[in-house]
Formats: structure tokens, C-alpha cells, sequence
């Protein structure tokens, strides 16, 4: 009998294993806020309405539907209860029956709803005459890969010599345009143009579009055991910082000062903005940080915050999400707020807005950015004359990095103990150096001239 136990946990344990797991990653931009959609399919006897096939929000901006593995092949649709109300294809019309087969081993299908039949296709692009596509395919160096950006240019930028604050925005594909969106855009386009017609200085927007099945990996530095996804947000925010950034600033009348430049993302994209903040202290000072899925590195994020980044004591963060989004959401959120407080941000510099009604949503984030946008630059004062580097200036950003700017050649720098020892020297360079190899400690970095430094080891 104990034989006969052993042999029914282990086939239990071999089908869970081998489920097939729907993931549907986009859904028509006129799909019905709050809409519930329902698998339909062999596996239900066709029933499109059954409340117990109805697809759950993944808290990576998907929702999906786990089937236990069969035999065979499954025939499927989607619905929103009814056959009514039933998937159609991109024109709005019937789409065939779609299917997957049983092989034995887990399956994750990611699956786009193109429209659906009652309707109609989605009407064409929404983007307003002042955005453009930058690139199609940006070379990405850092991850092997290209990718969509977008680019939102101020209604004044040809008509002046005025240079302007930047937003680095995640999922690009949803800021804009209907067509390209998950299930409808921000609006960021929209809302920027009016408030600019009400006395907005005005703000430039780059859109950098998501990896789709690379997302998680991208928008995360670290890998979620759970999920086996993750550990490439790294590279990513290197893009940004090293080769986005540069190119941006370059070509266009930006403000490239860490006050005037913010990261801005929602879940995922809030994650990868909140470690890119952090990270790049020197060139992002501002965060739009939008229900975001601390839960996928919470541990490590927070551990981040604490143990190796610093230097951002600048920063200005801007938290929202919805009371009832996760059961773990509002205090997650929290917590990093209070990370970040403890390692020297101001609470005033900390804007914290939990809505009793807020969902999940491209709908609730349109109808925040506005006044995060807003809140962000409050005290910036935008119509002042460029910034320009004058003095030479060295500040520690993380555990053993220094940055430095302002130099006109890379000068030699002696490393002092509490006692006045030297234990080591360093050529800084503009950008970031490396401390050598250092016991825990308090250090001086001293240059031939100029006012010395005081680093931290850990």
C-alpha cells in the first residue's frame, strides 16, 4: 500500500509538472475596463461563460489560465462570457479555433487576443502628430538585440532653442497608441500637450518598447527562483545609462542633469525604474513608480537599497498603486519607501497614493501620470539656464565606486586610512572608478589638488 502511495504522488507531481499554462500578453485597447475573460475550449465542453475558466492576473501585467496536462490536441477561444462576446481576428471578424497539444512536459503558450467580434478592430493609431518613432531597432549592445523606440518632442521644440527634461518610460507599446497597446495606452502624449496649452514648461518622453517574452527577464536584475525569469535588468539599465541616454542627449535639446531626468515604468517597468534610480543615481534623479511588482525581487531589491547603492539622497520618488491589487502590494510598496528613507531620501521627497479603487491597469496608470508627472518637477525649476560643468566634483555612488565629473584629464588620487595612511592610489577618470581591493571601512581619496573625499567600504 505504501508502494501504491508513492506511485500516485509521484505521477501527481509529474502532471503538475507538465501543465499547459495560457498567458495572454495583450488584449484589444477597446476591451471594457474591468471586463473578466473566460476560456473557452474541449477541456470546458465549449462552455463560454463558466466562471471557473476565467483568466487571473499574473501581476506581471498578463493574465492566464493553467490547464492540467491530457492527451491530445485541445481546441480553445477566449471569451468576455459569451459567444457574443467571443475573440475575433484582426479585422474584427471570425477566427478559427486555436489549439495546443499535450507533449508530457510544461508549457507556458503566450497568446495576443486581436479583437473581439462585437467590437470590431481597434480604429487607427491614436499617437499625436508631435511623437515619432526614433528607431525601429535600436541596437541594444549590452543584450545582444534591437528594440522600438518612441520619441515625444514638446509642441514648442521647433519653434524655440529650449532645452527640456526627459522621461524614460518602460513598455513603450502602451504610452501612445492604441494599436500597439496591451489593452489601451497612457495617453502620455495627450496629457503632456494639455498641459503644455495650460503653461507647462514641457517635457521630453523616450519610449523604449518591452522585449515581450523577455520582459521579466529585462525588467528585473535579479531572477525570481519562482518564475526562473529575471537577471538581465542589469544590462538593461546599462542600455539606458550608457548608450539610450548618451544618444538622447546628443541629438536633442535635453536638460542631461540627474534633476531634470526621470525614470517612469508600471509592475515590472516600476521594479526596473526603482533599481535603475538607485543605480544611476548621477544621471536619474526623478521615479514614477507606478503598482509596482516589488514581490518579484522584494528581498533583493531591498537588500540592494541598503547594502550597495548610494548617493541618491537627490532623489525624488512618486509611488502609487491600487488598496486592493495584491494582497502584498501596499505593503511592499511601503517598504521600499522606507528603504529608501532610512538610506538618506527625504520623506518629503516621497510621495506615496494608495487608491481604494485602483486596478491593475493601462486605465488607472493614464489617469495617474499627469499629476505624477506633475509632482515629480514641482520643484524643478525648468526655465533656467543650462547647467554647465565648471568645477571638478567626485562623489561615492555604491560600495567602492566613485563618480566623477568635470575633469579635463584623469588625475592621480591617493588613498588615506583614518591614520593617514596611504593604503592605495587611483586614477579617476569622468564616470565611474572602481576603489581597489579594501577592508570595511572609512577611507580618504585624495587628489594631488582639490578637497578630498571621504569613501565608505563595506
Amino acid at each position: 500500500m505504501k508502494q501504491l502511495y508513492v506511485s500516485f504522488a509521484v505521477l501527481f507531481t509529474a502532471l503538475c509538472a507538465a501543465q499547459v499554462t495560457l498567458r495572454v500578453t495583450s488584449i484589444p485597447s477597446n476591451t471594457p475596463d474591468g471586463a473578466s475573460i473566460y476560456l473557452a475550449g474541449t477541456m470546458n465542453s465549449w462552455n463560454p461563460g463558466n466562471a471557473s475558466y476565467i483568466l487571473q492576473p499574473d501581476g506581471l501585467g498578463a493574465y492566464q489560465f493553467t490547464i492540467p496536462e491530457g492527451t491530445g490536441t485541445a481546441l480553445y477561444k477566449f471569451t468576455r462570457g459569451s459567444w457574443a462576446t467571443v475573440e475575433g481576428n484582426a479585422s474584427g471578424g471570425f477566427l478559427p479555433d486555436r489549439s495546443f497539444t499535450f507533449n508530457g512536459a510544461p508549457q507556458t503558450i503566450d497568446l495576443t487576443i486581436l479583437s473581439w467580434e462585437d467590437l470590431g478592430a481597434t480604429s487607427g493609431s491614436t499617437a499625436a502628430p508631435n511623437v515619432q518613432i526614433l528607431s525601429n531597432s535600436f541596437f541594444i549592445p549590452q543584450l545582444n538585440t534591437s528594440r522600438k523606440i518612441w520619441l515625444y518632442l514638446p509642441p514648442d521644440y521647433d519653434s524655440t532653442t529650449k532645452h527640456y527634461p526627459v522621461l524614460y518610460m518602460h513598455d513603450g507599446q502602451n504610452l501612445f497608441d492604441n494599436v500597439t497597446s496591451f489593452s489601451g495606452e497612457w495617453e502620455v502624449d495627450e496629457t503632456l500637450n494639455t498641459l503644455f496649452n495650460a503653461g507647462d514648461y514641457g517635457a521630453i518622453v523616450v519610449g523604449i518598447d518591452n522585449g515581450g517574452g523577455a520582459r521579466l527577464d529585462e525588467y528585473s536584475p535579479w531572477v525570481n527562483a519562482q518564475y526562473n525569469e529575471g537577471g538581465d535588468g542589469e544590462a538593461y539599465m546599462q542600455f539606458l545609462a550608457e548608450t539610450l541616454k548618451p544618444y538622447i542627449d546628443a541629438n536633442f535639446r535635453t536638460r542631461p542633469e540627474p534633476q531634470f531626468n526621470a525614470l517612469i515604468g508600471s509592475s515590472m517597468g516600476a521594479l526596473i525604474s526603482m533599481y535603475g534610480a538607485c543605480e544611476y543615481p548621477e544621471l536619474f534623479e526623478k521615479a514614477g513608480l507606478f503598482s509596482p511588482a516589488f514581490w518579484f525581487a522584494q528581498t533583493e531589491l531591498a537588500n540592494f537599497i541598503a547594502n550597495e547603492a548610494t548617493g541618491f539622497s537627490g532623489m525624488r520618488a512618486y509611488f502609487v498603486c491600487g488598496q486592493n491589487e495584491s494582497a502584498t502590494m501596499v505593503s511592499n510598496m511601503d517598504a521600499i519607501r522606507s528603504s529608501l528613507i532610512a538610506e538618506g531620501v527625504t520623506a518629503s521627497e516621497t510621495f506615496s497614493l494608495v487608491d481604494p479603487a485602483g486596478t491593475h491597469s493601462e486605465s488607472f496608470w493614464r489617469a495617474k501620470f499627469g499629476a505624477a508627472y506633475q509632482w515629480l518637477f514641482a520643484d524643478t525649476v525648468l526655465s533656467a539656464p543650462q547647467h554647465t560643468i565648471d568645477t571638478i566634483s567626485m562623489r561615492q555612488l555604491a560600495n567602492g565606486i566613485v563618480f566623477a565629473k568635470g575633469l579635463d584629464a584623469p588625475i592621480q588620487c591617493t588613498l588615506l586610512n583614518t591614520a593617514g595612511q596611504q593604503v592605495g592610489s587611483l586614477r579617476v577618470e569622468n564616470g565611474k572608478n572602481e576603489l581597489p581591493e579594501l577592508s570595511s571601512g572609512l577611507y580618504l581619496l585624495k587628489p594631488e589638488h582639490g578637497k578630498p573625499l571621504k569613501v565608505f567600504v563595506r
